[in-house]
């Protein structure tokens, strides 16, 4: 029998490794799932490799750096979303009518999200880690995305202005999207007949005839008193500023001392760390959150009205403070693990006191339909309050309370 140079039969040599053809789209799978679920600064690209029991250099084989990860990631996940709207709202049939085409693109992008849910938060919230002419190619992939669902929502509902049909198209696209920012489970065919039911509710919704908001939002500019001159809680405020502006990791100790008007070392007396800094803001904005639920409750006689003054009152945090409930959702993954587990209970038990009421008003919801629509509730503030730029007139906040509720009903 031939022999090979080590002295073994030719039959016994070690099989040749072969790179799998599909190995750039499983790189980019693995990234793209990373990035959403533990955050883009994070992951390292070793950290990648190793799931995929490859070598750092032949990562860089396909992908340069992580930022180009990132880039594929980001793009790669809306542009399933533009692909699939696209082809659902073309058609060579001239009898298909805009509800039928509207339909159409919804469940393609109800599928779409459902498949892709693991990687779908990514553009949500790591993308503002992309750099600008990056972000503005994903700005107007999304856009054509709306445009899919508000050109025929137009040819539908006539009466509908292009600025009232994009925030419908917008809220819809939220309620789907919502998915990507919790871990509930529930098999696939009943997401999607819930997201379908939910955003066609959305869609149908009249926000020209929303009623004002009945809560009342103080004037910063027309309040009288003294200024807060506590550098603990000057800092806080700053910080959640600058978080929100730059992101966690872009954020410097000097940045936020400088903001506040003290140095760096005077910056350590009140917070060992900028992860305690980050952890301070968490838990103050949780305490807020707290208090004003329970305020809610208490004035509340029945689920249904609590619902409604739970809305408002959300409402209300968002829109006075949208920097605080921004970081609350996108840095969490930045927080130390025991930091990260306690907080997310918090933000557990609040969805399960809206859920509680949910399924008081509407029994035939399970507990776990009804935390799909809470989540999609919630998420309405901070994804249709940016197209409101966060108004708080009354008007404003008004319509975003009947697309809450419109959510949590339909």
């Amino acid at each position: 029998m031939p022999q090979t140079t080590t002295g073994r039969p030719a039959s016994a040599a070690a099989p040749v490794r072969r790179r799998p053809k599909d190995r750039k789209a499983q790189i980019a799978l693995v990234a793209a799932q990373a990035f959403s679920e533990r955050g883009y600064h994070a992951v390292g690209v070793d950290d990648i490799a190793a799931t995929l029991g490859i070598s750092g250099p032949a990562l860089y084989r396909h992908f340069p750096n992580k930022y180009a990860l990132l880039v594929h990631a980001a793009m790669g996940t809306v542009g399933a979303l533009r692909s699939a709207s696209d082809a659902a709202a073309e058609s060579d049939d001239p009898d298909r009518t805009p509800e039928l085409r509207l339909d159409s693109v919804l469940r393609a992008l109800i599928v779409t999200t459902v498949e892709s849910r693991k990687t779908g938060g990514l553009y949500r919230w790591e993308g503002r880690y992309l750099r600008p002419d990056d972000r503005d190619l994903m700005r107007t992939e999304f856009v054509a995305v709306t445009q899919n669902v508000a050109g025929p929502l137009r040819e539908l509902r006539p009466d509908l202005a292009e600025r009232e049909s994009v925030i419908l198209a917008a809220a819809a696209l939220s309620v789907i999207g919502s998915i990507t920012a919790h871990s509930a489970a529930l098999a696939n065919r009943k997401i999607e007949k819930l997201l379908l039911g939910t955003a066609w509710g959305v869609l149908r919704c009249d926000l020209a005839g929303a009623p004002p908001a009945t809560t009342t939002i103080d004037d910063p500019a027309a309040q009288r008193g003294l200024a807060v001159t506590s550098k603990r809680e000057l800092l806080l405020a700053e910080a959640v500023k600058i978080f929100h502006d730059r992101g966690y990791h872009e954020s410097s100790i000097e940045e936020i001392g400088a903001a506040a008007g003290i140095n760096a070392s005077s910056v350590y007396r009140h917070f060992p760390s900028k992860a305690d800094l980050l952890a301070a803001a968490f838990h103050r904005a949780a305490d807020r959150l707290a208090m004003a639920t329970a305020a809610a409750l208490a004035a509340s006689t029945d689920p249904d009205e609590a619902l409604s003054r739970l809305s408002a009152t959300y409402i209300d945090l968002a829109f006075t403070h949208p920097e605080v409930l921004s970081v609350y959702f996108s840095e969490i993954g930045n927080l130390p693990k025991q930091e990260r587990t306690n907080l997310r209970n918090v933000q557990r038990l609040h969805v399960e006191e809206w859920v509680h009421l949910l399924t008081a008003v509407r029994p035939e919801l399970s507990a776990v339909e009804a935390r799909f629509l809470v989540h999609a509730a919630l998420g309405q503030t901070l994804d249709v309050g940016r197209l409101l730029h966060f108004d708080t007139g009354a008007q404003a906040r008004g319509r975003m309370q009947t697309l809450m509720l419109t959510v949590l009903h339909s």
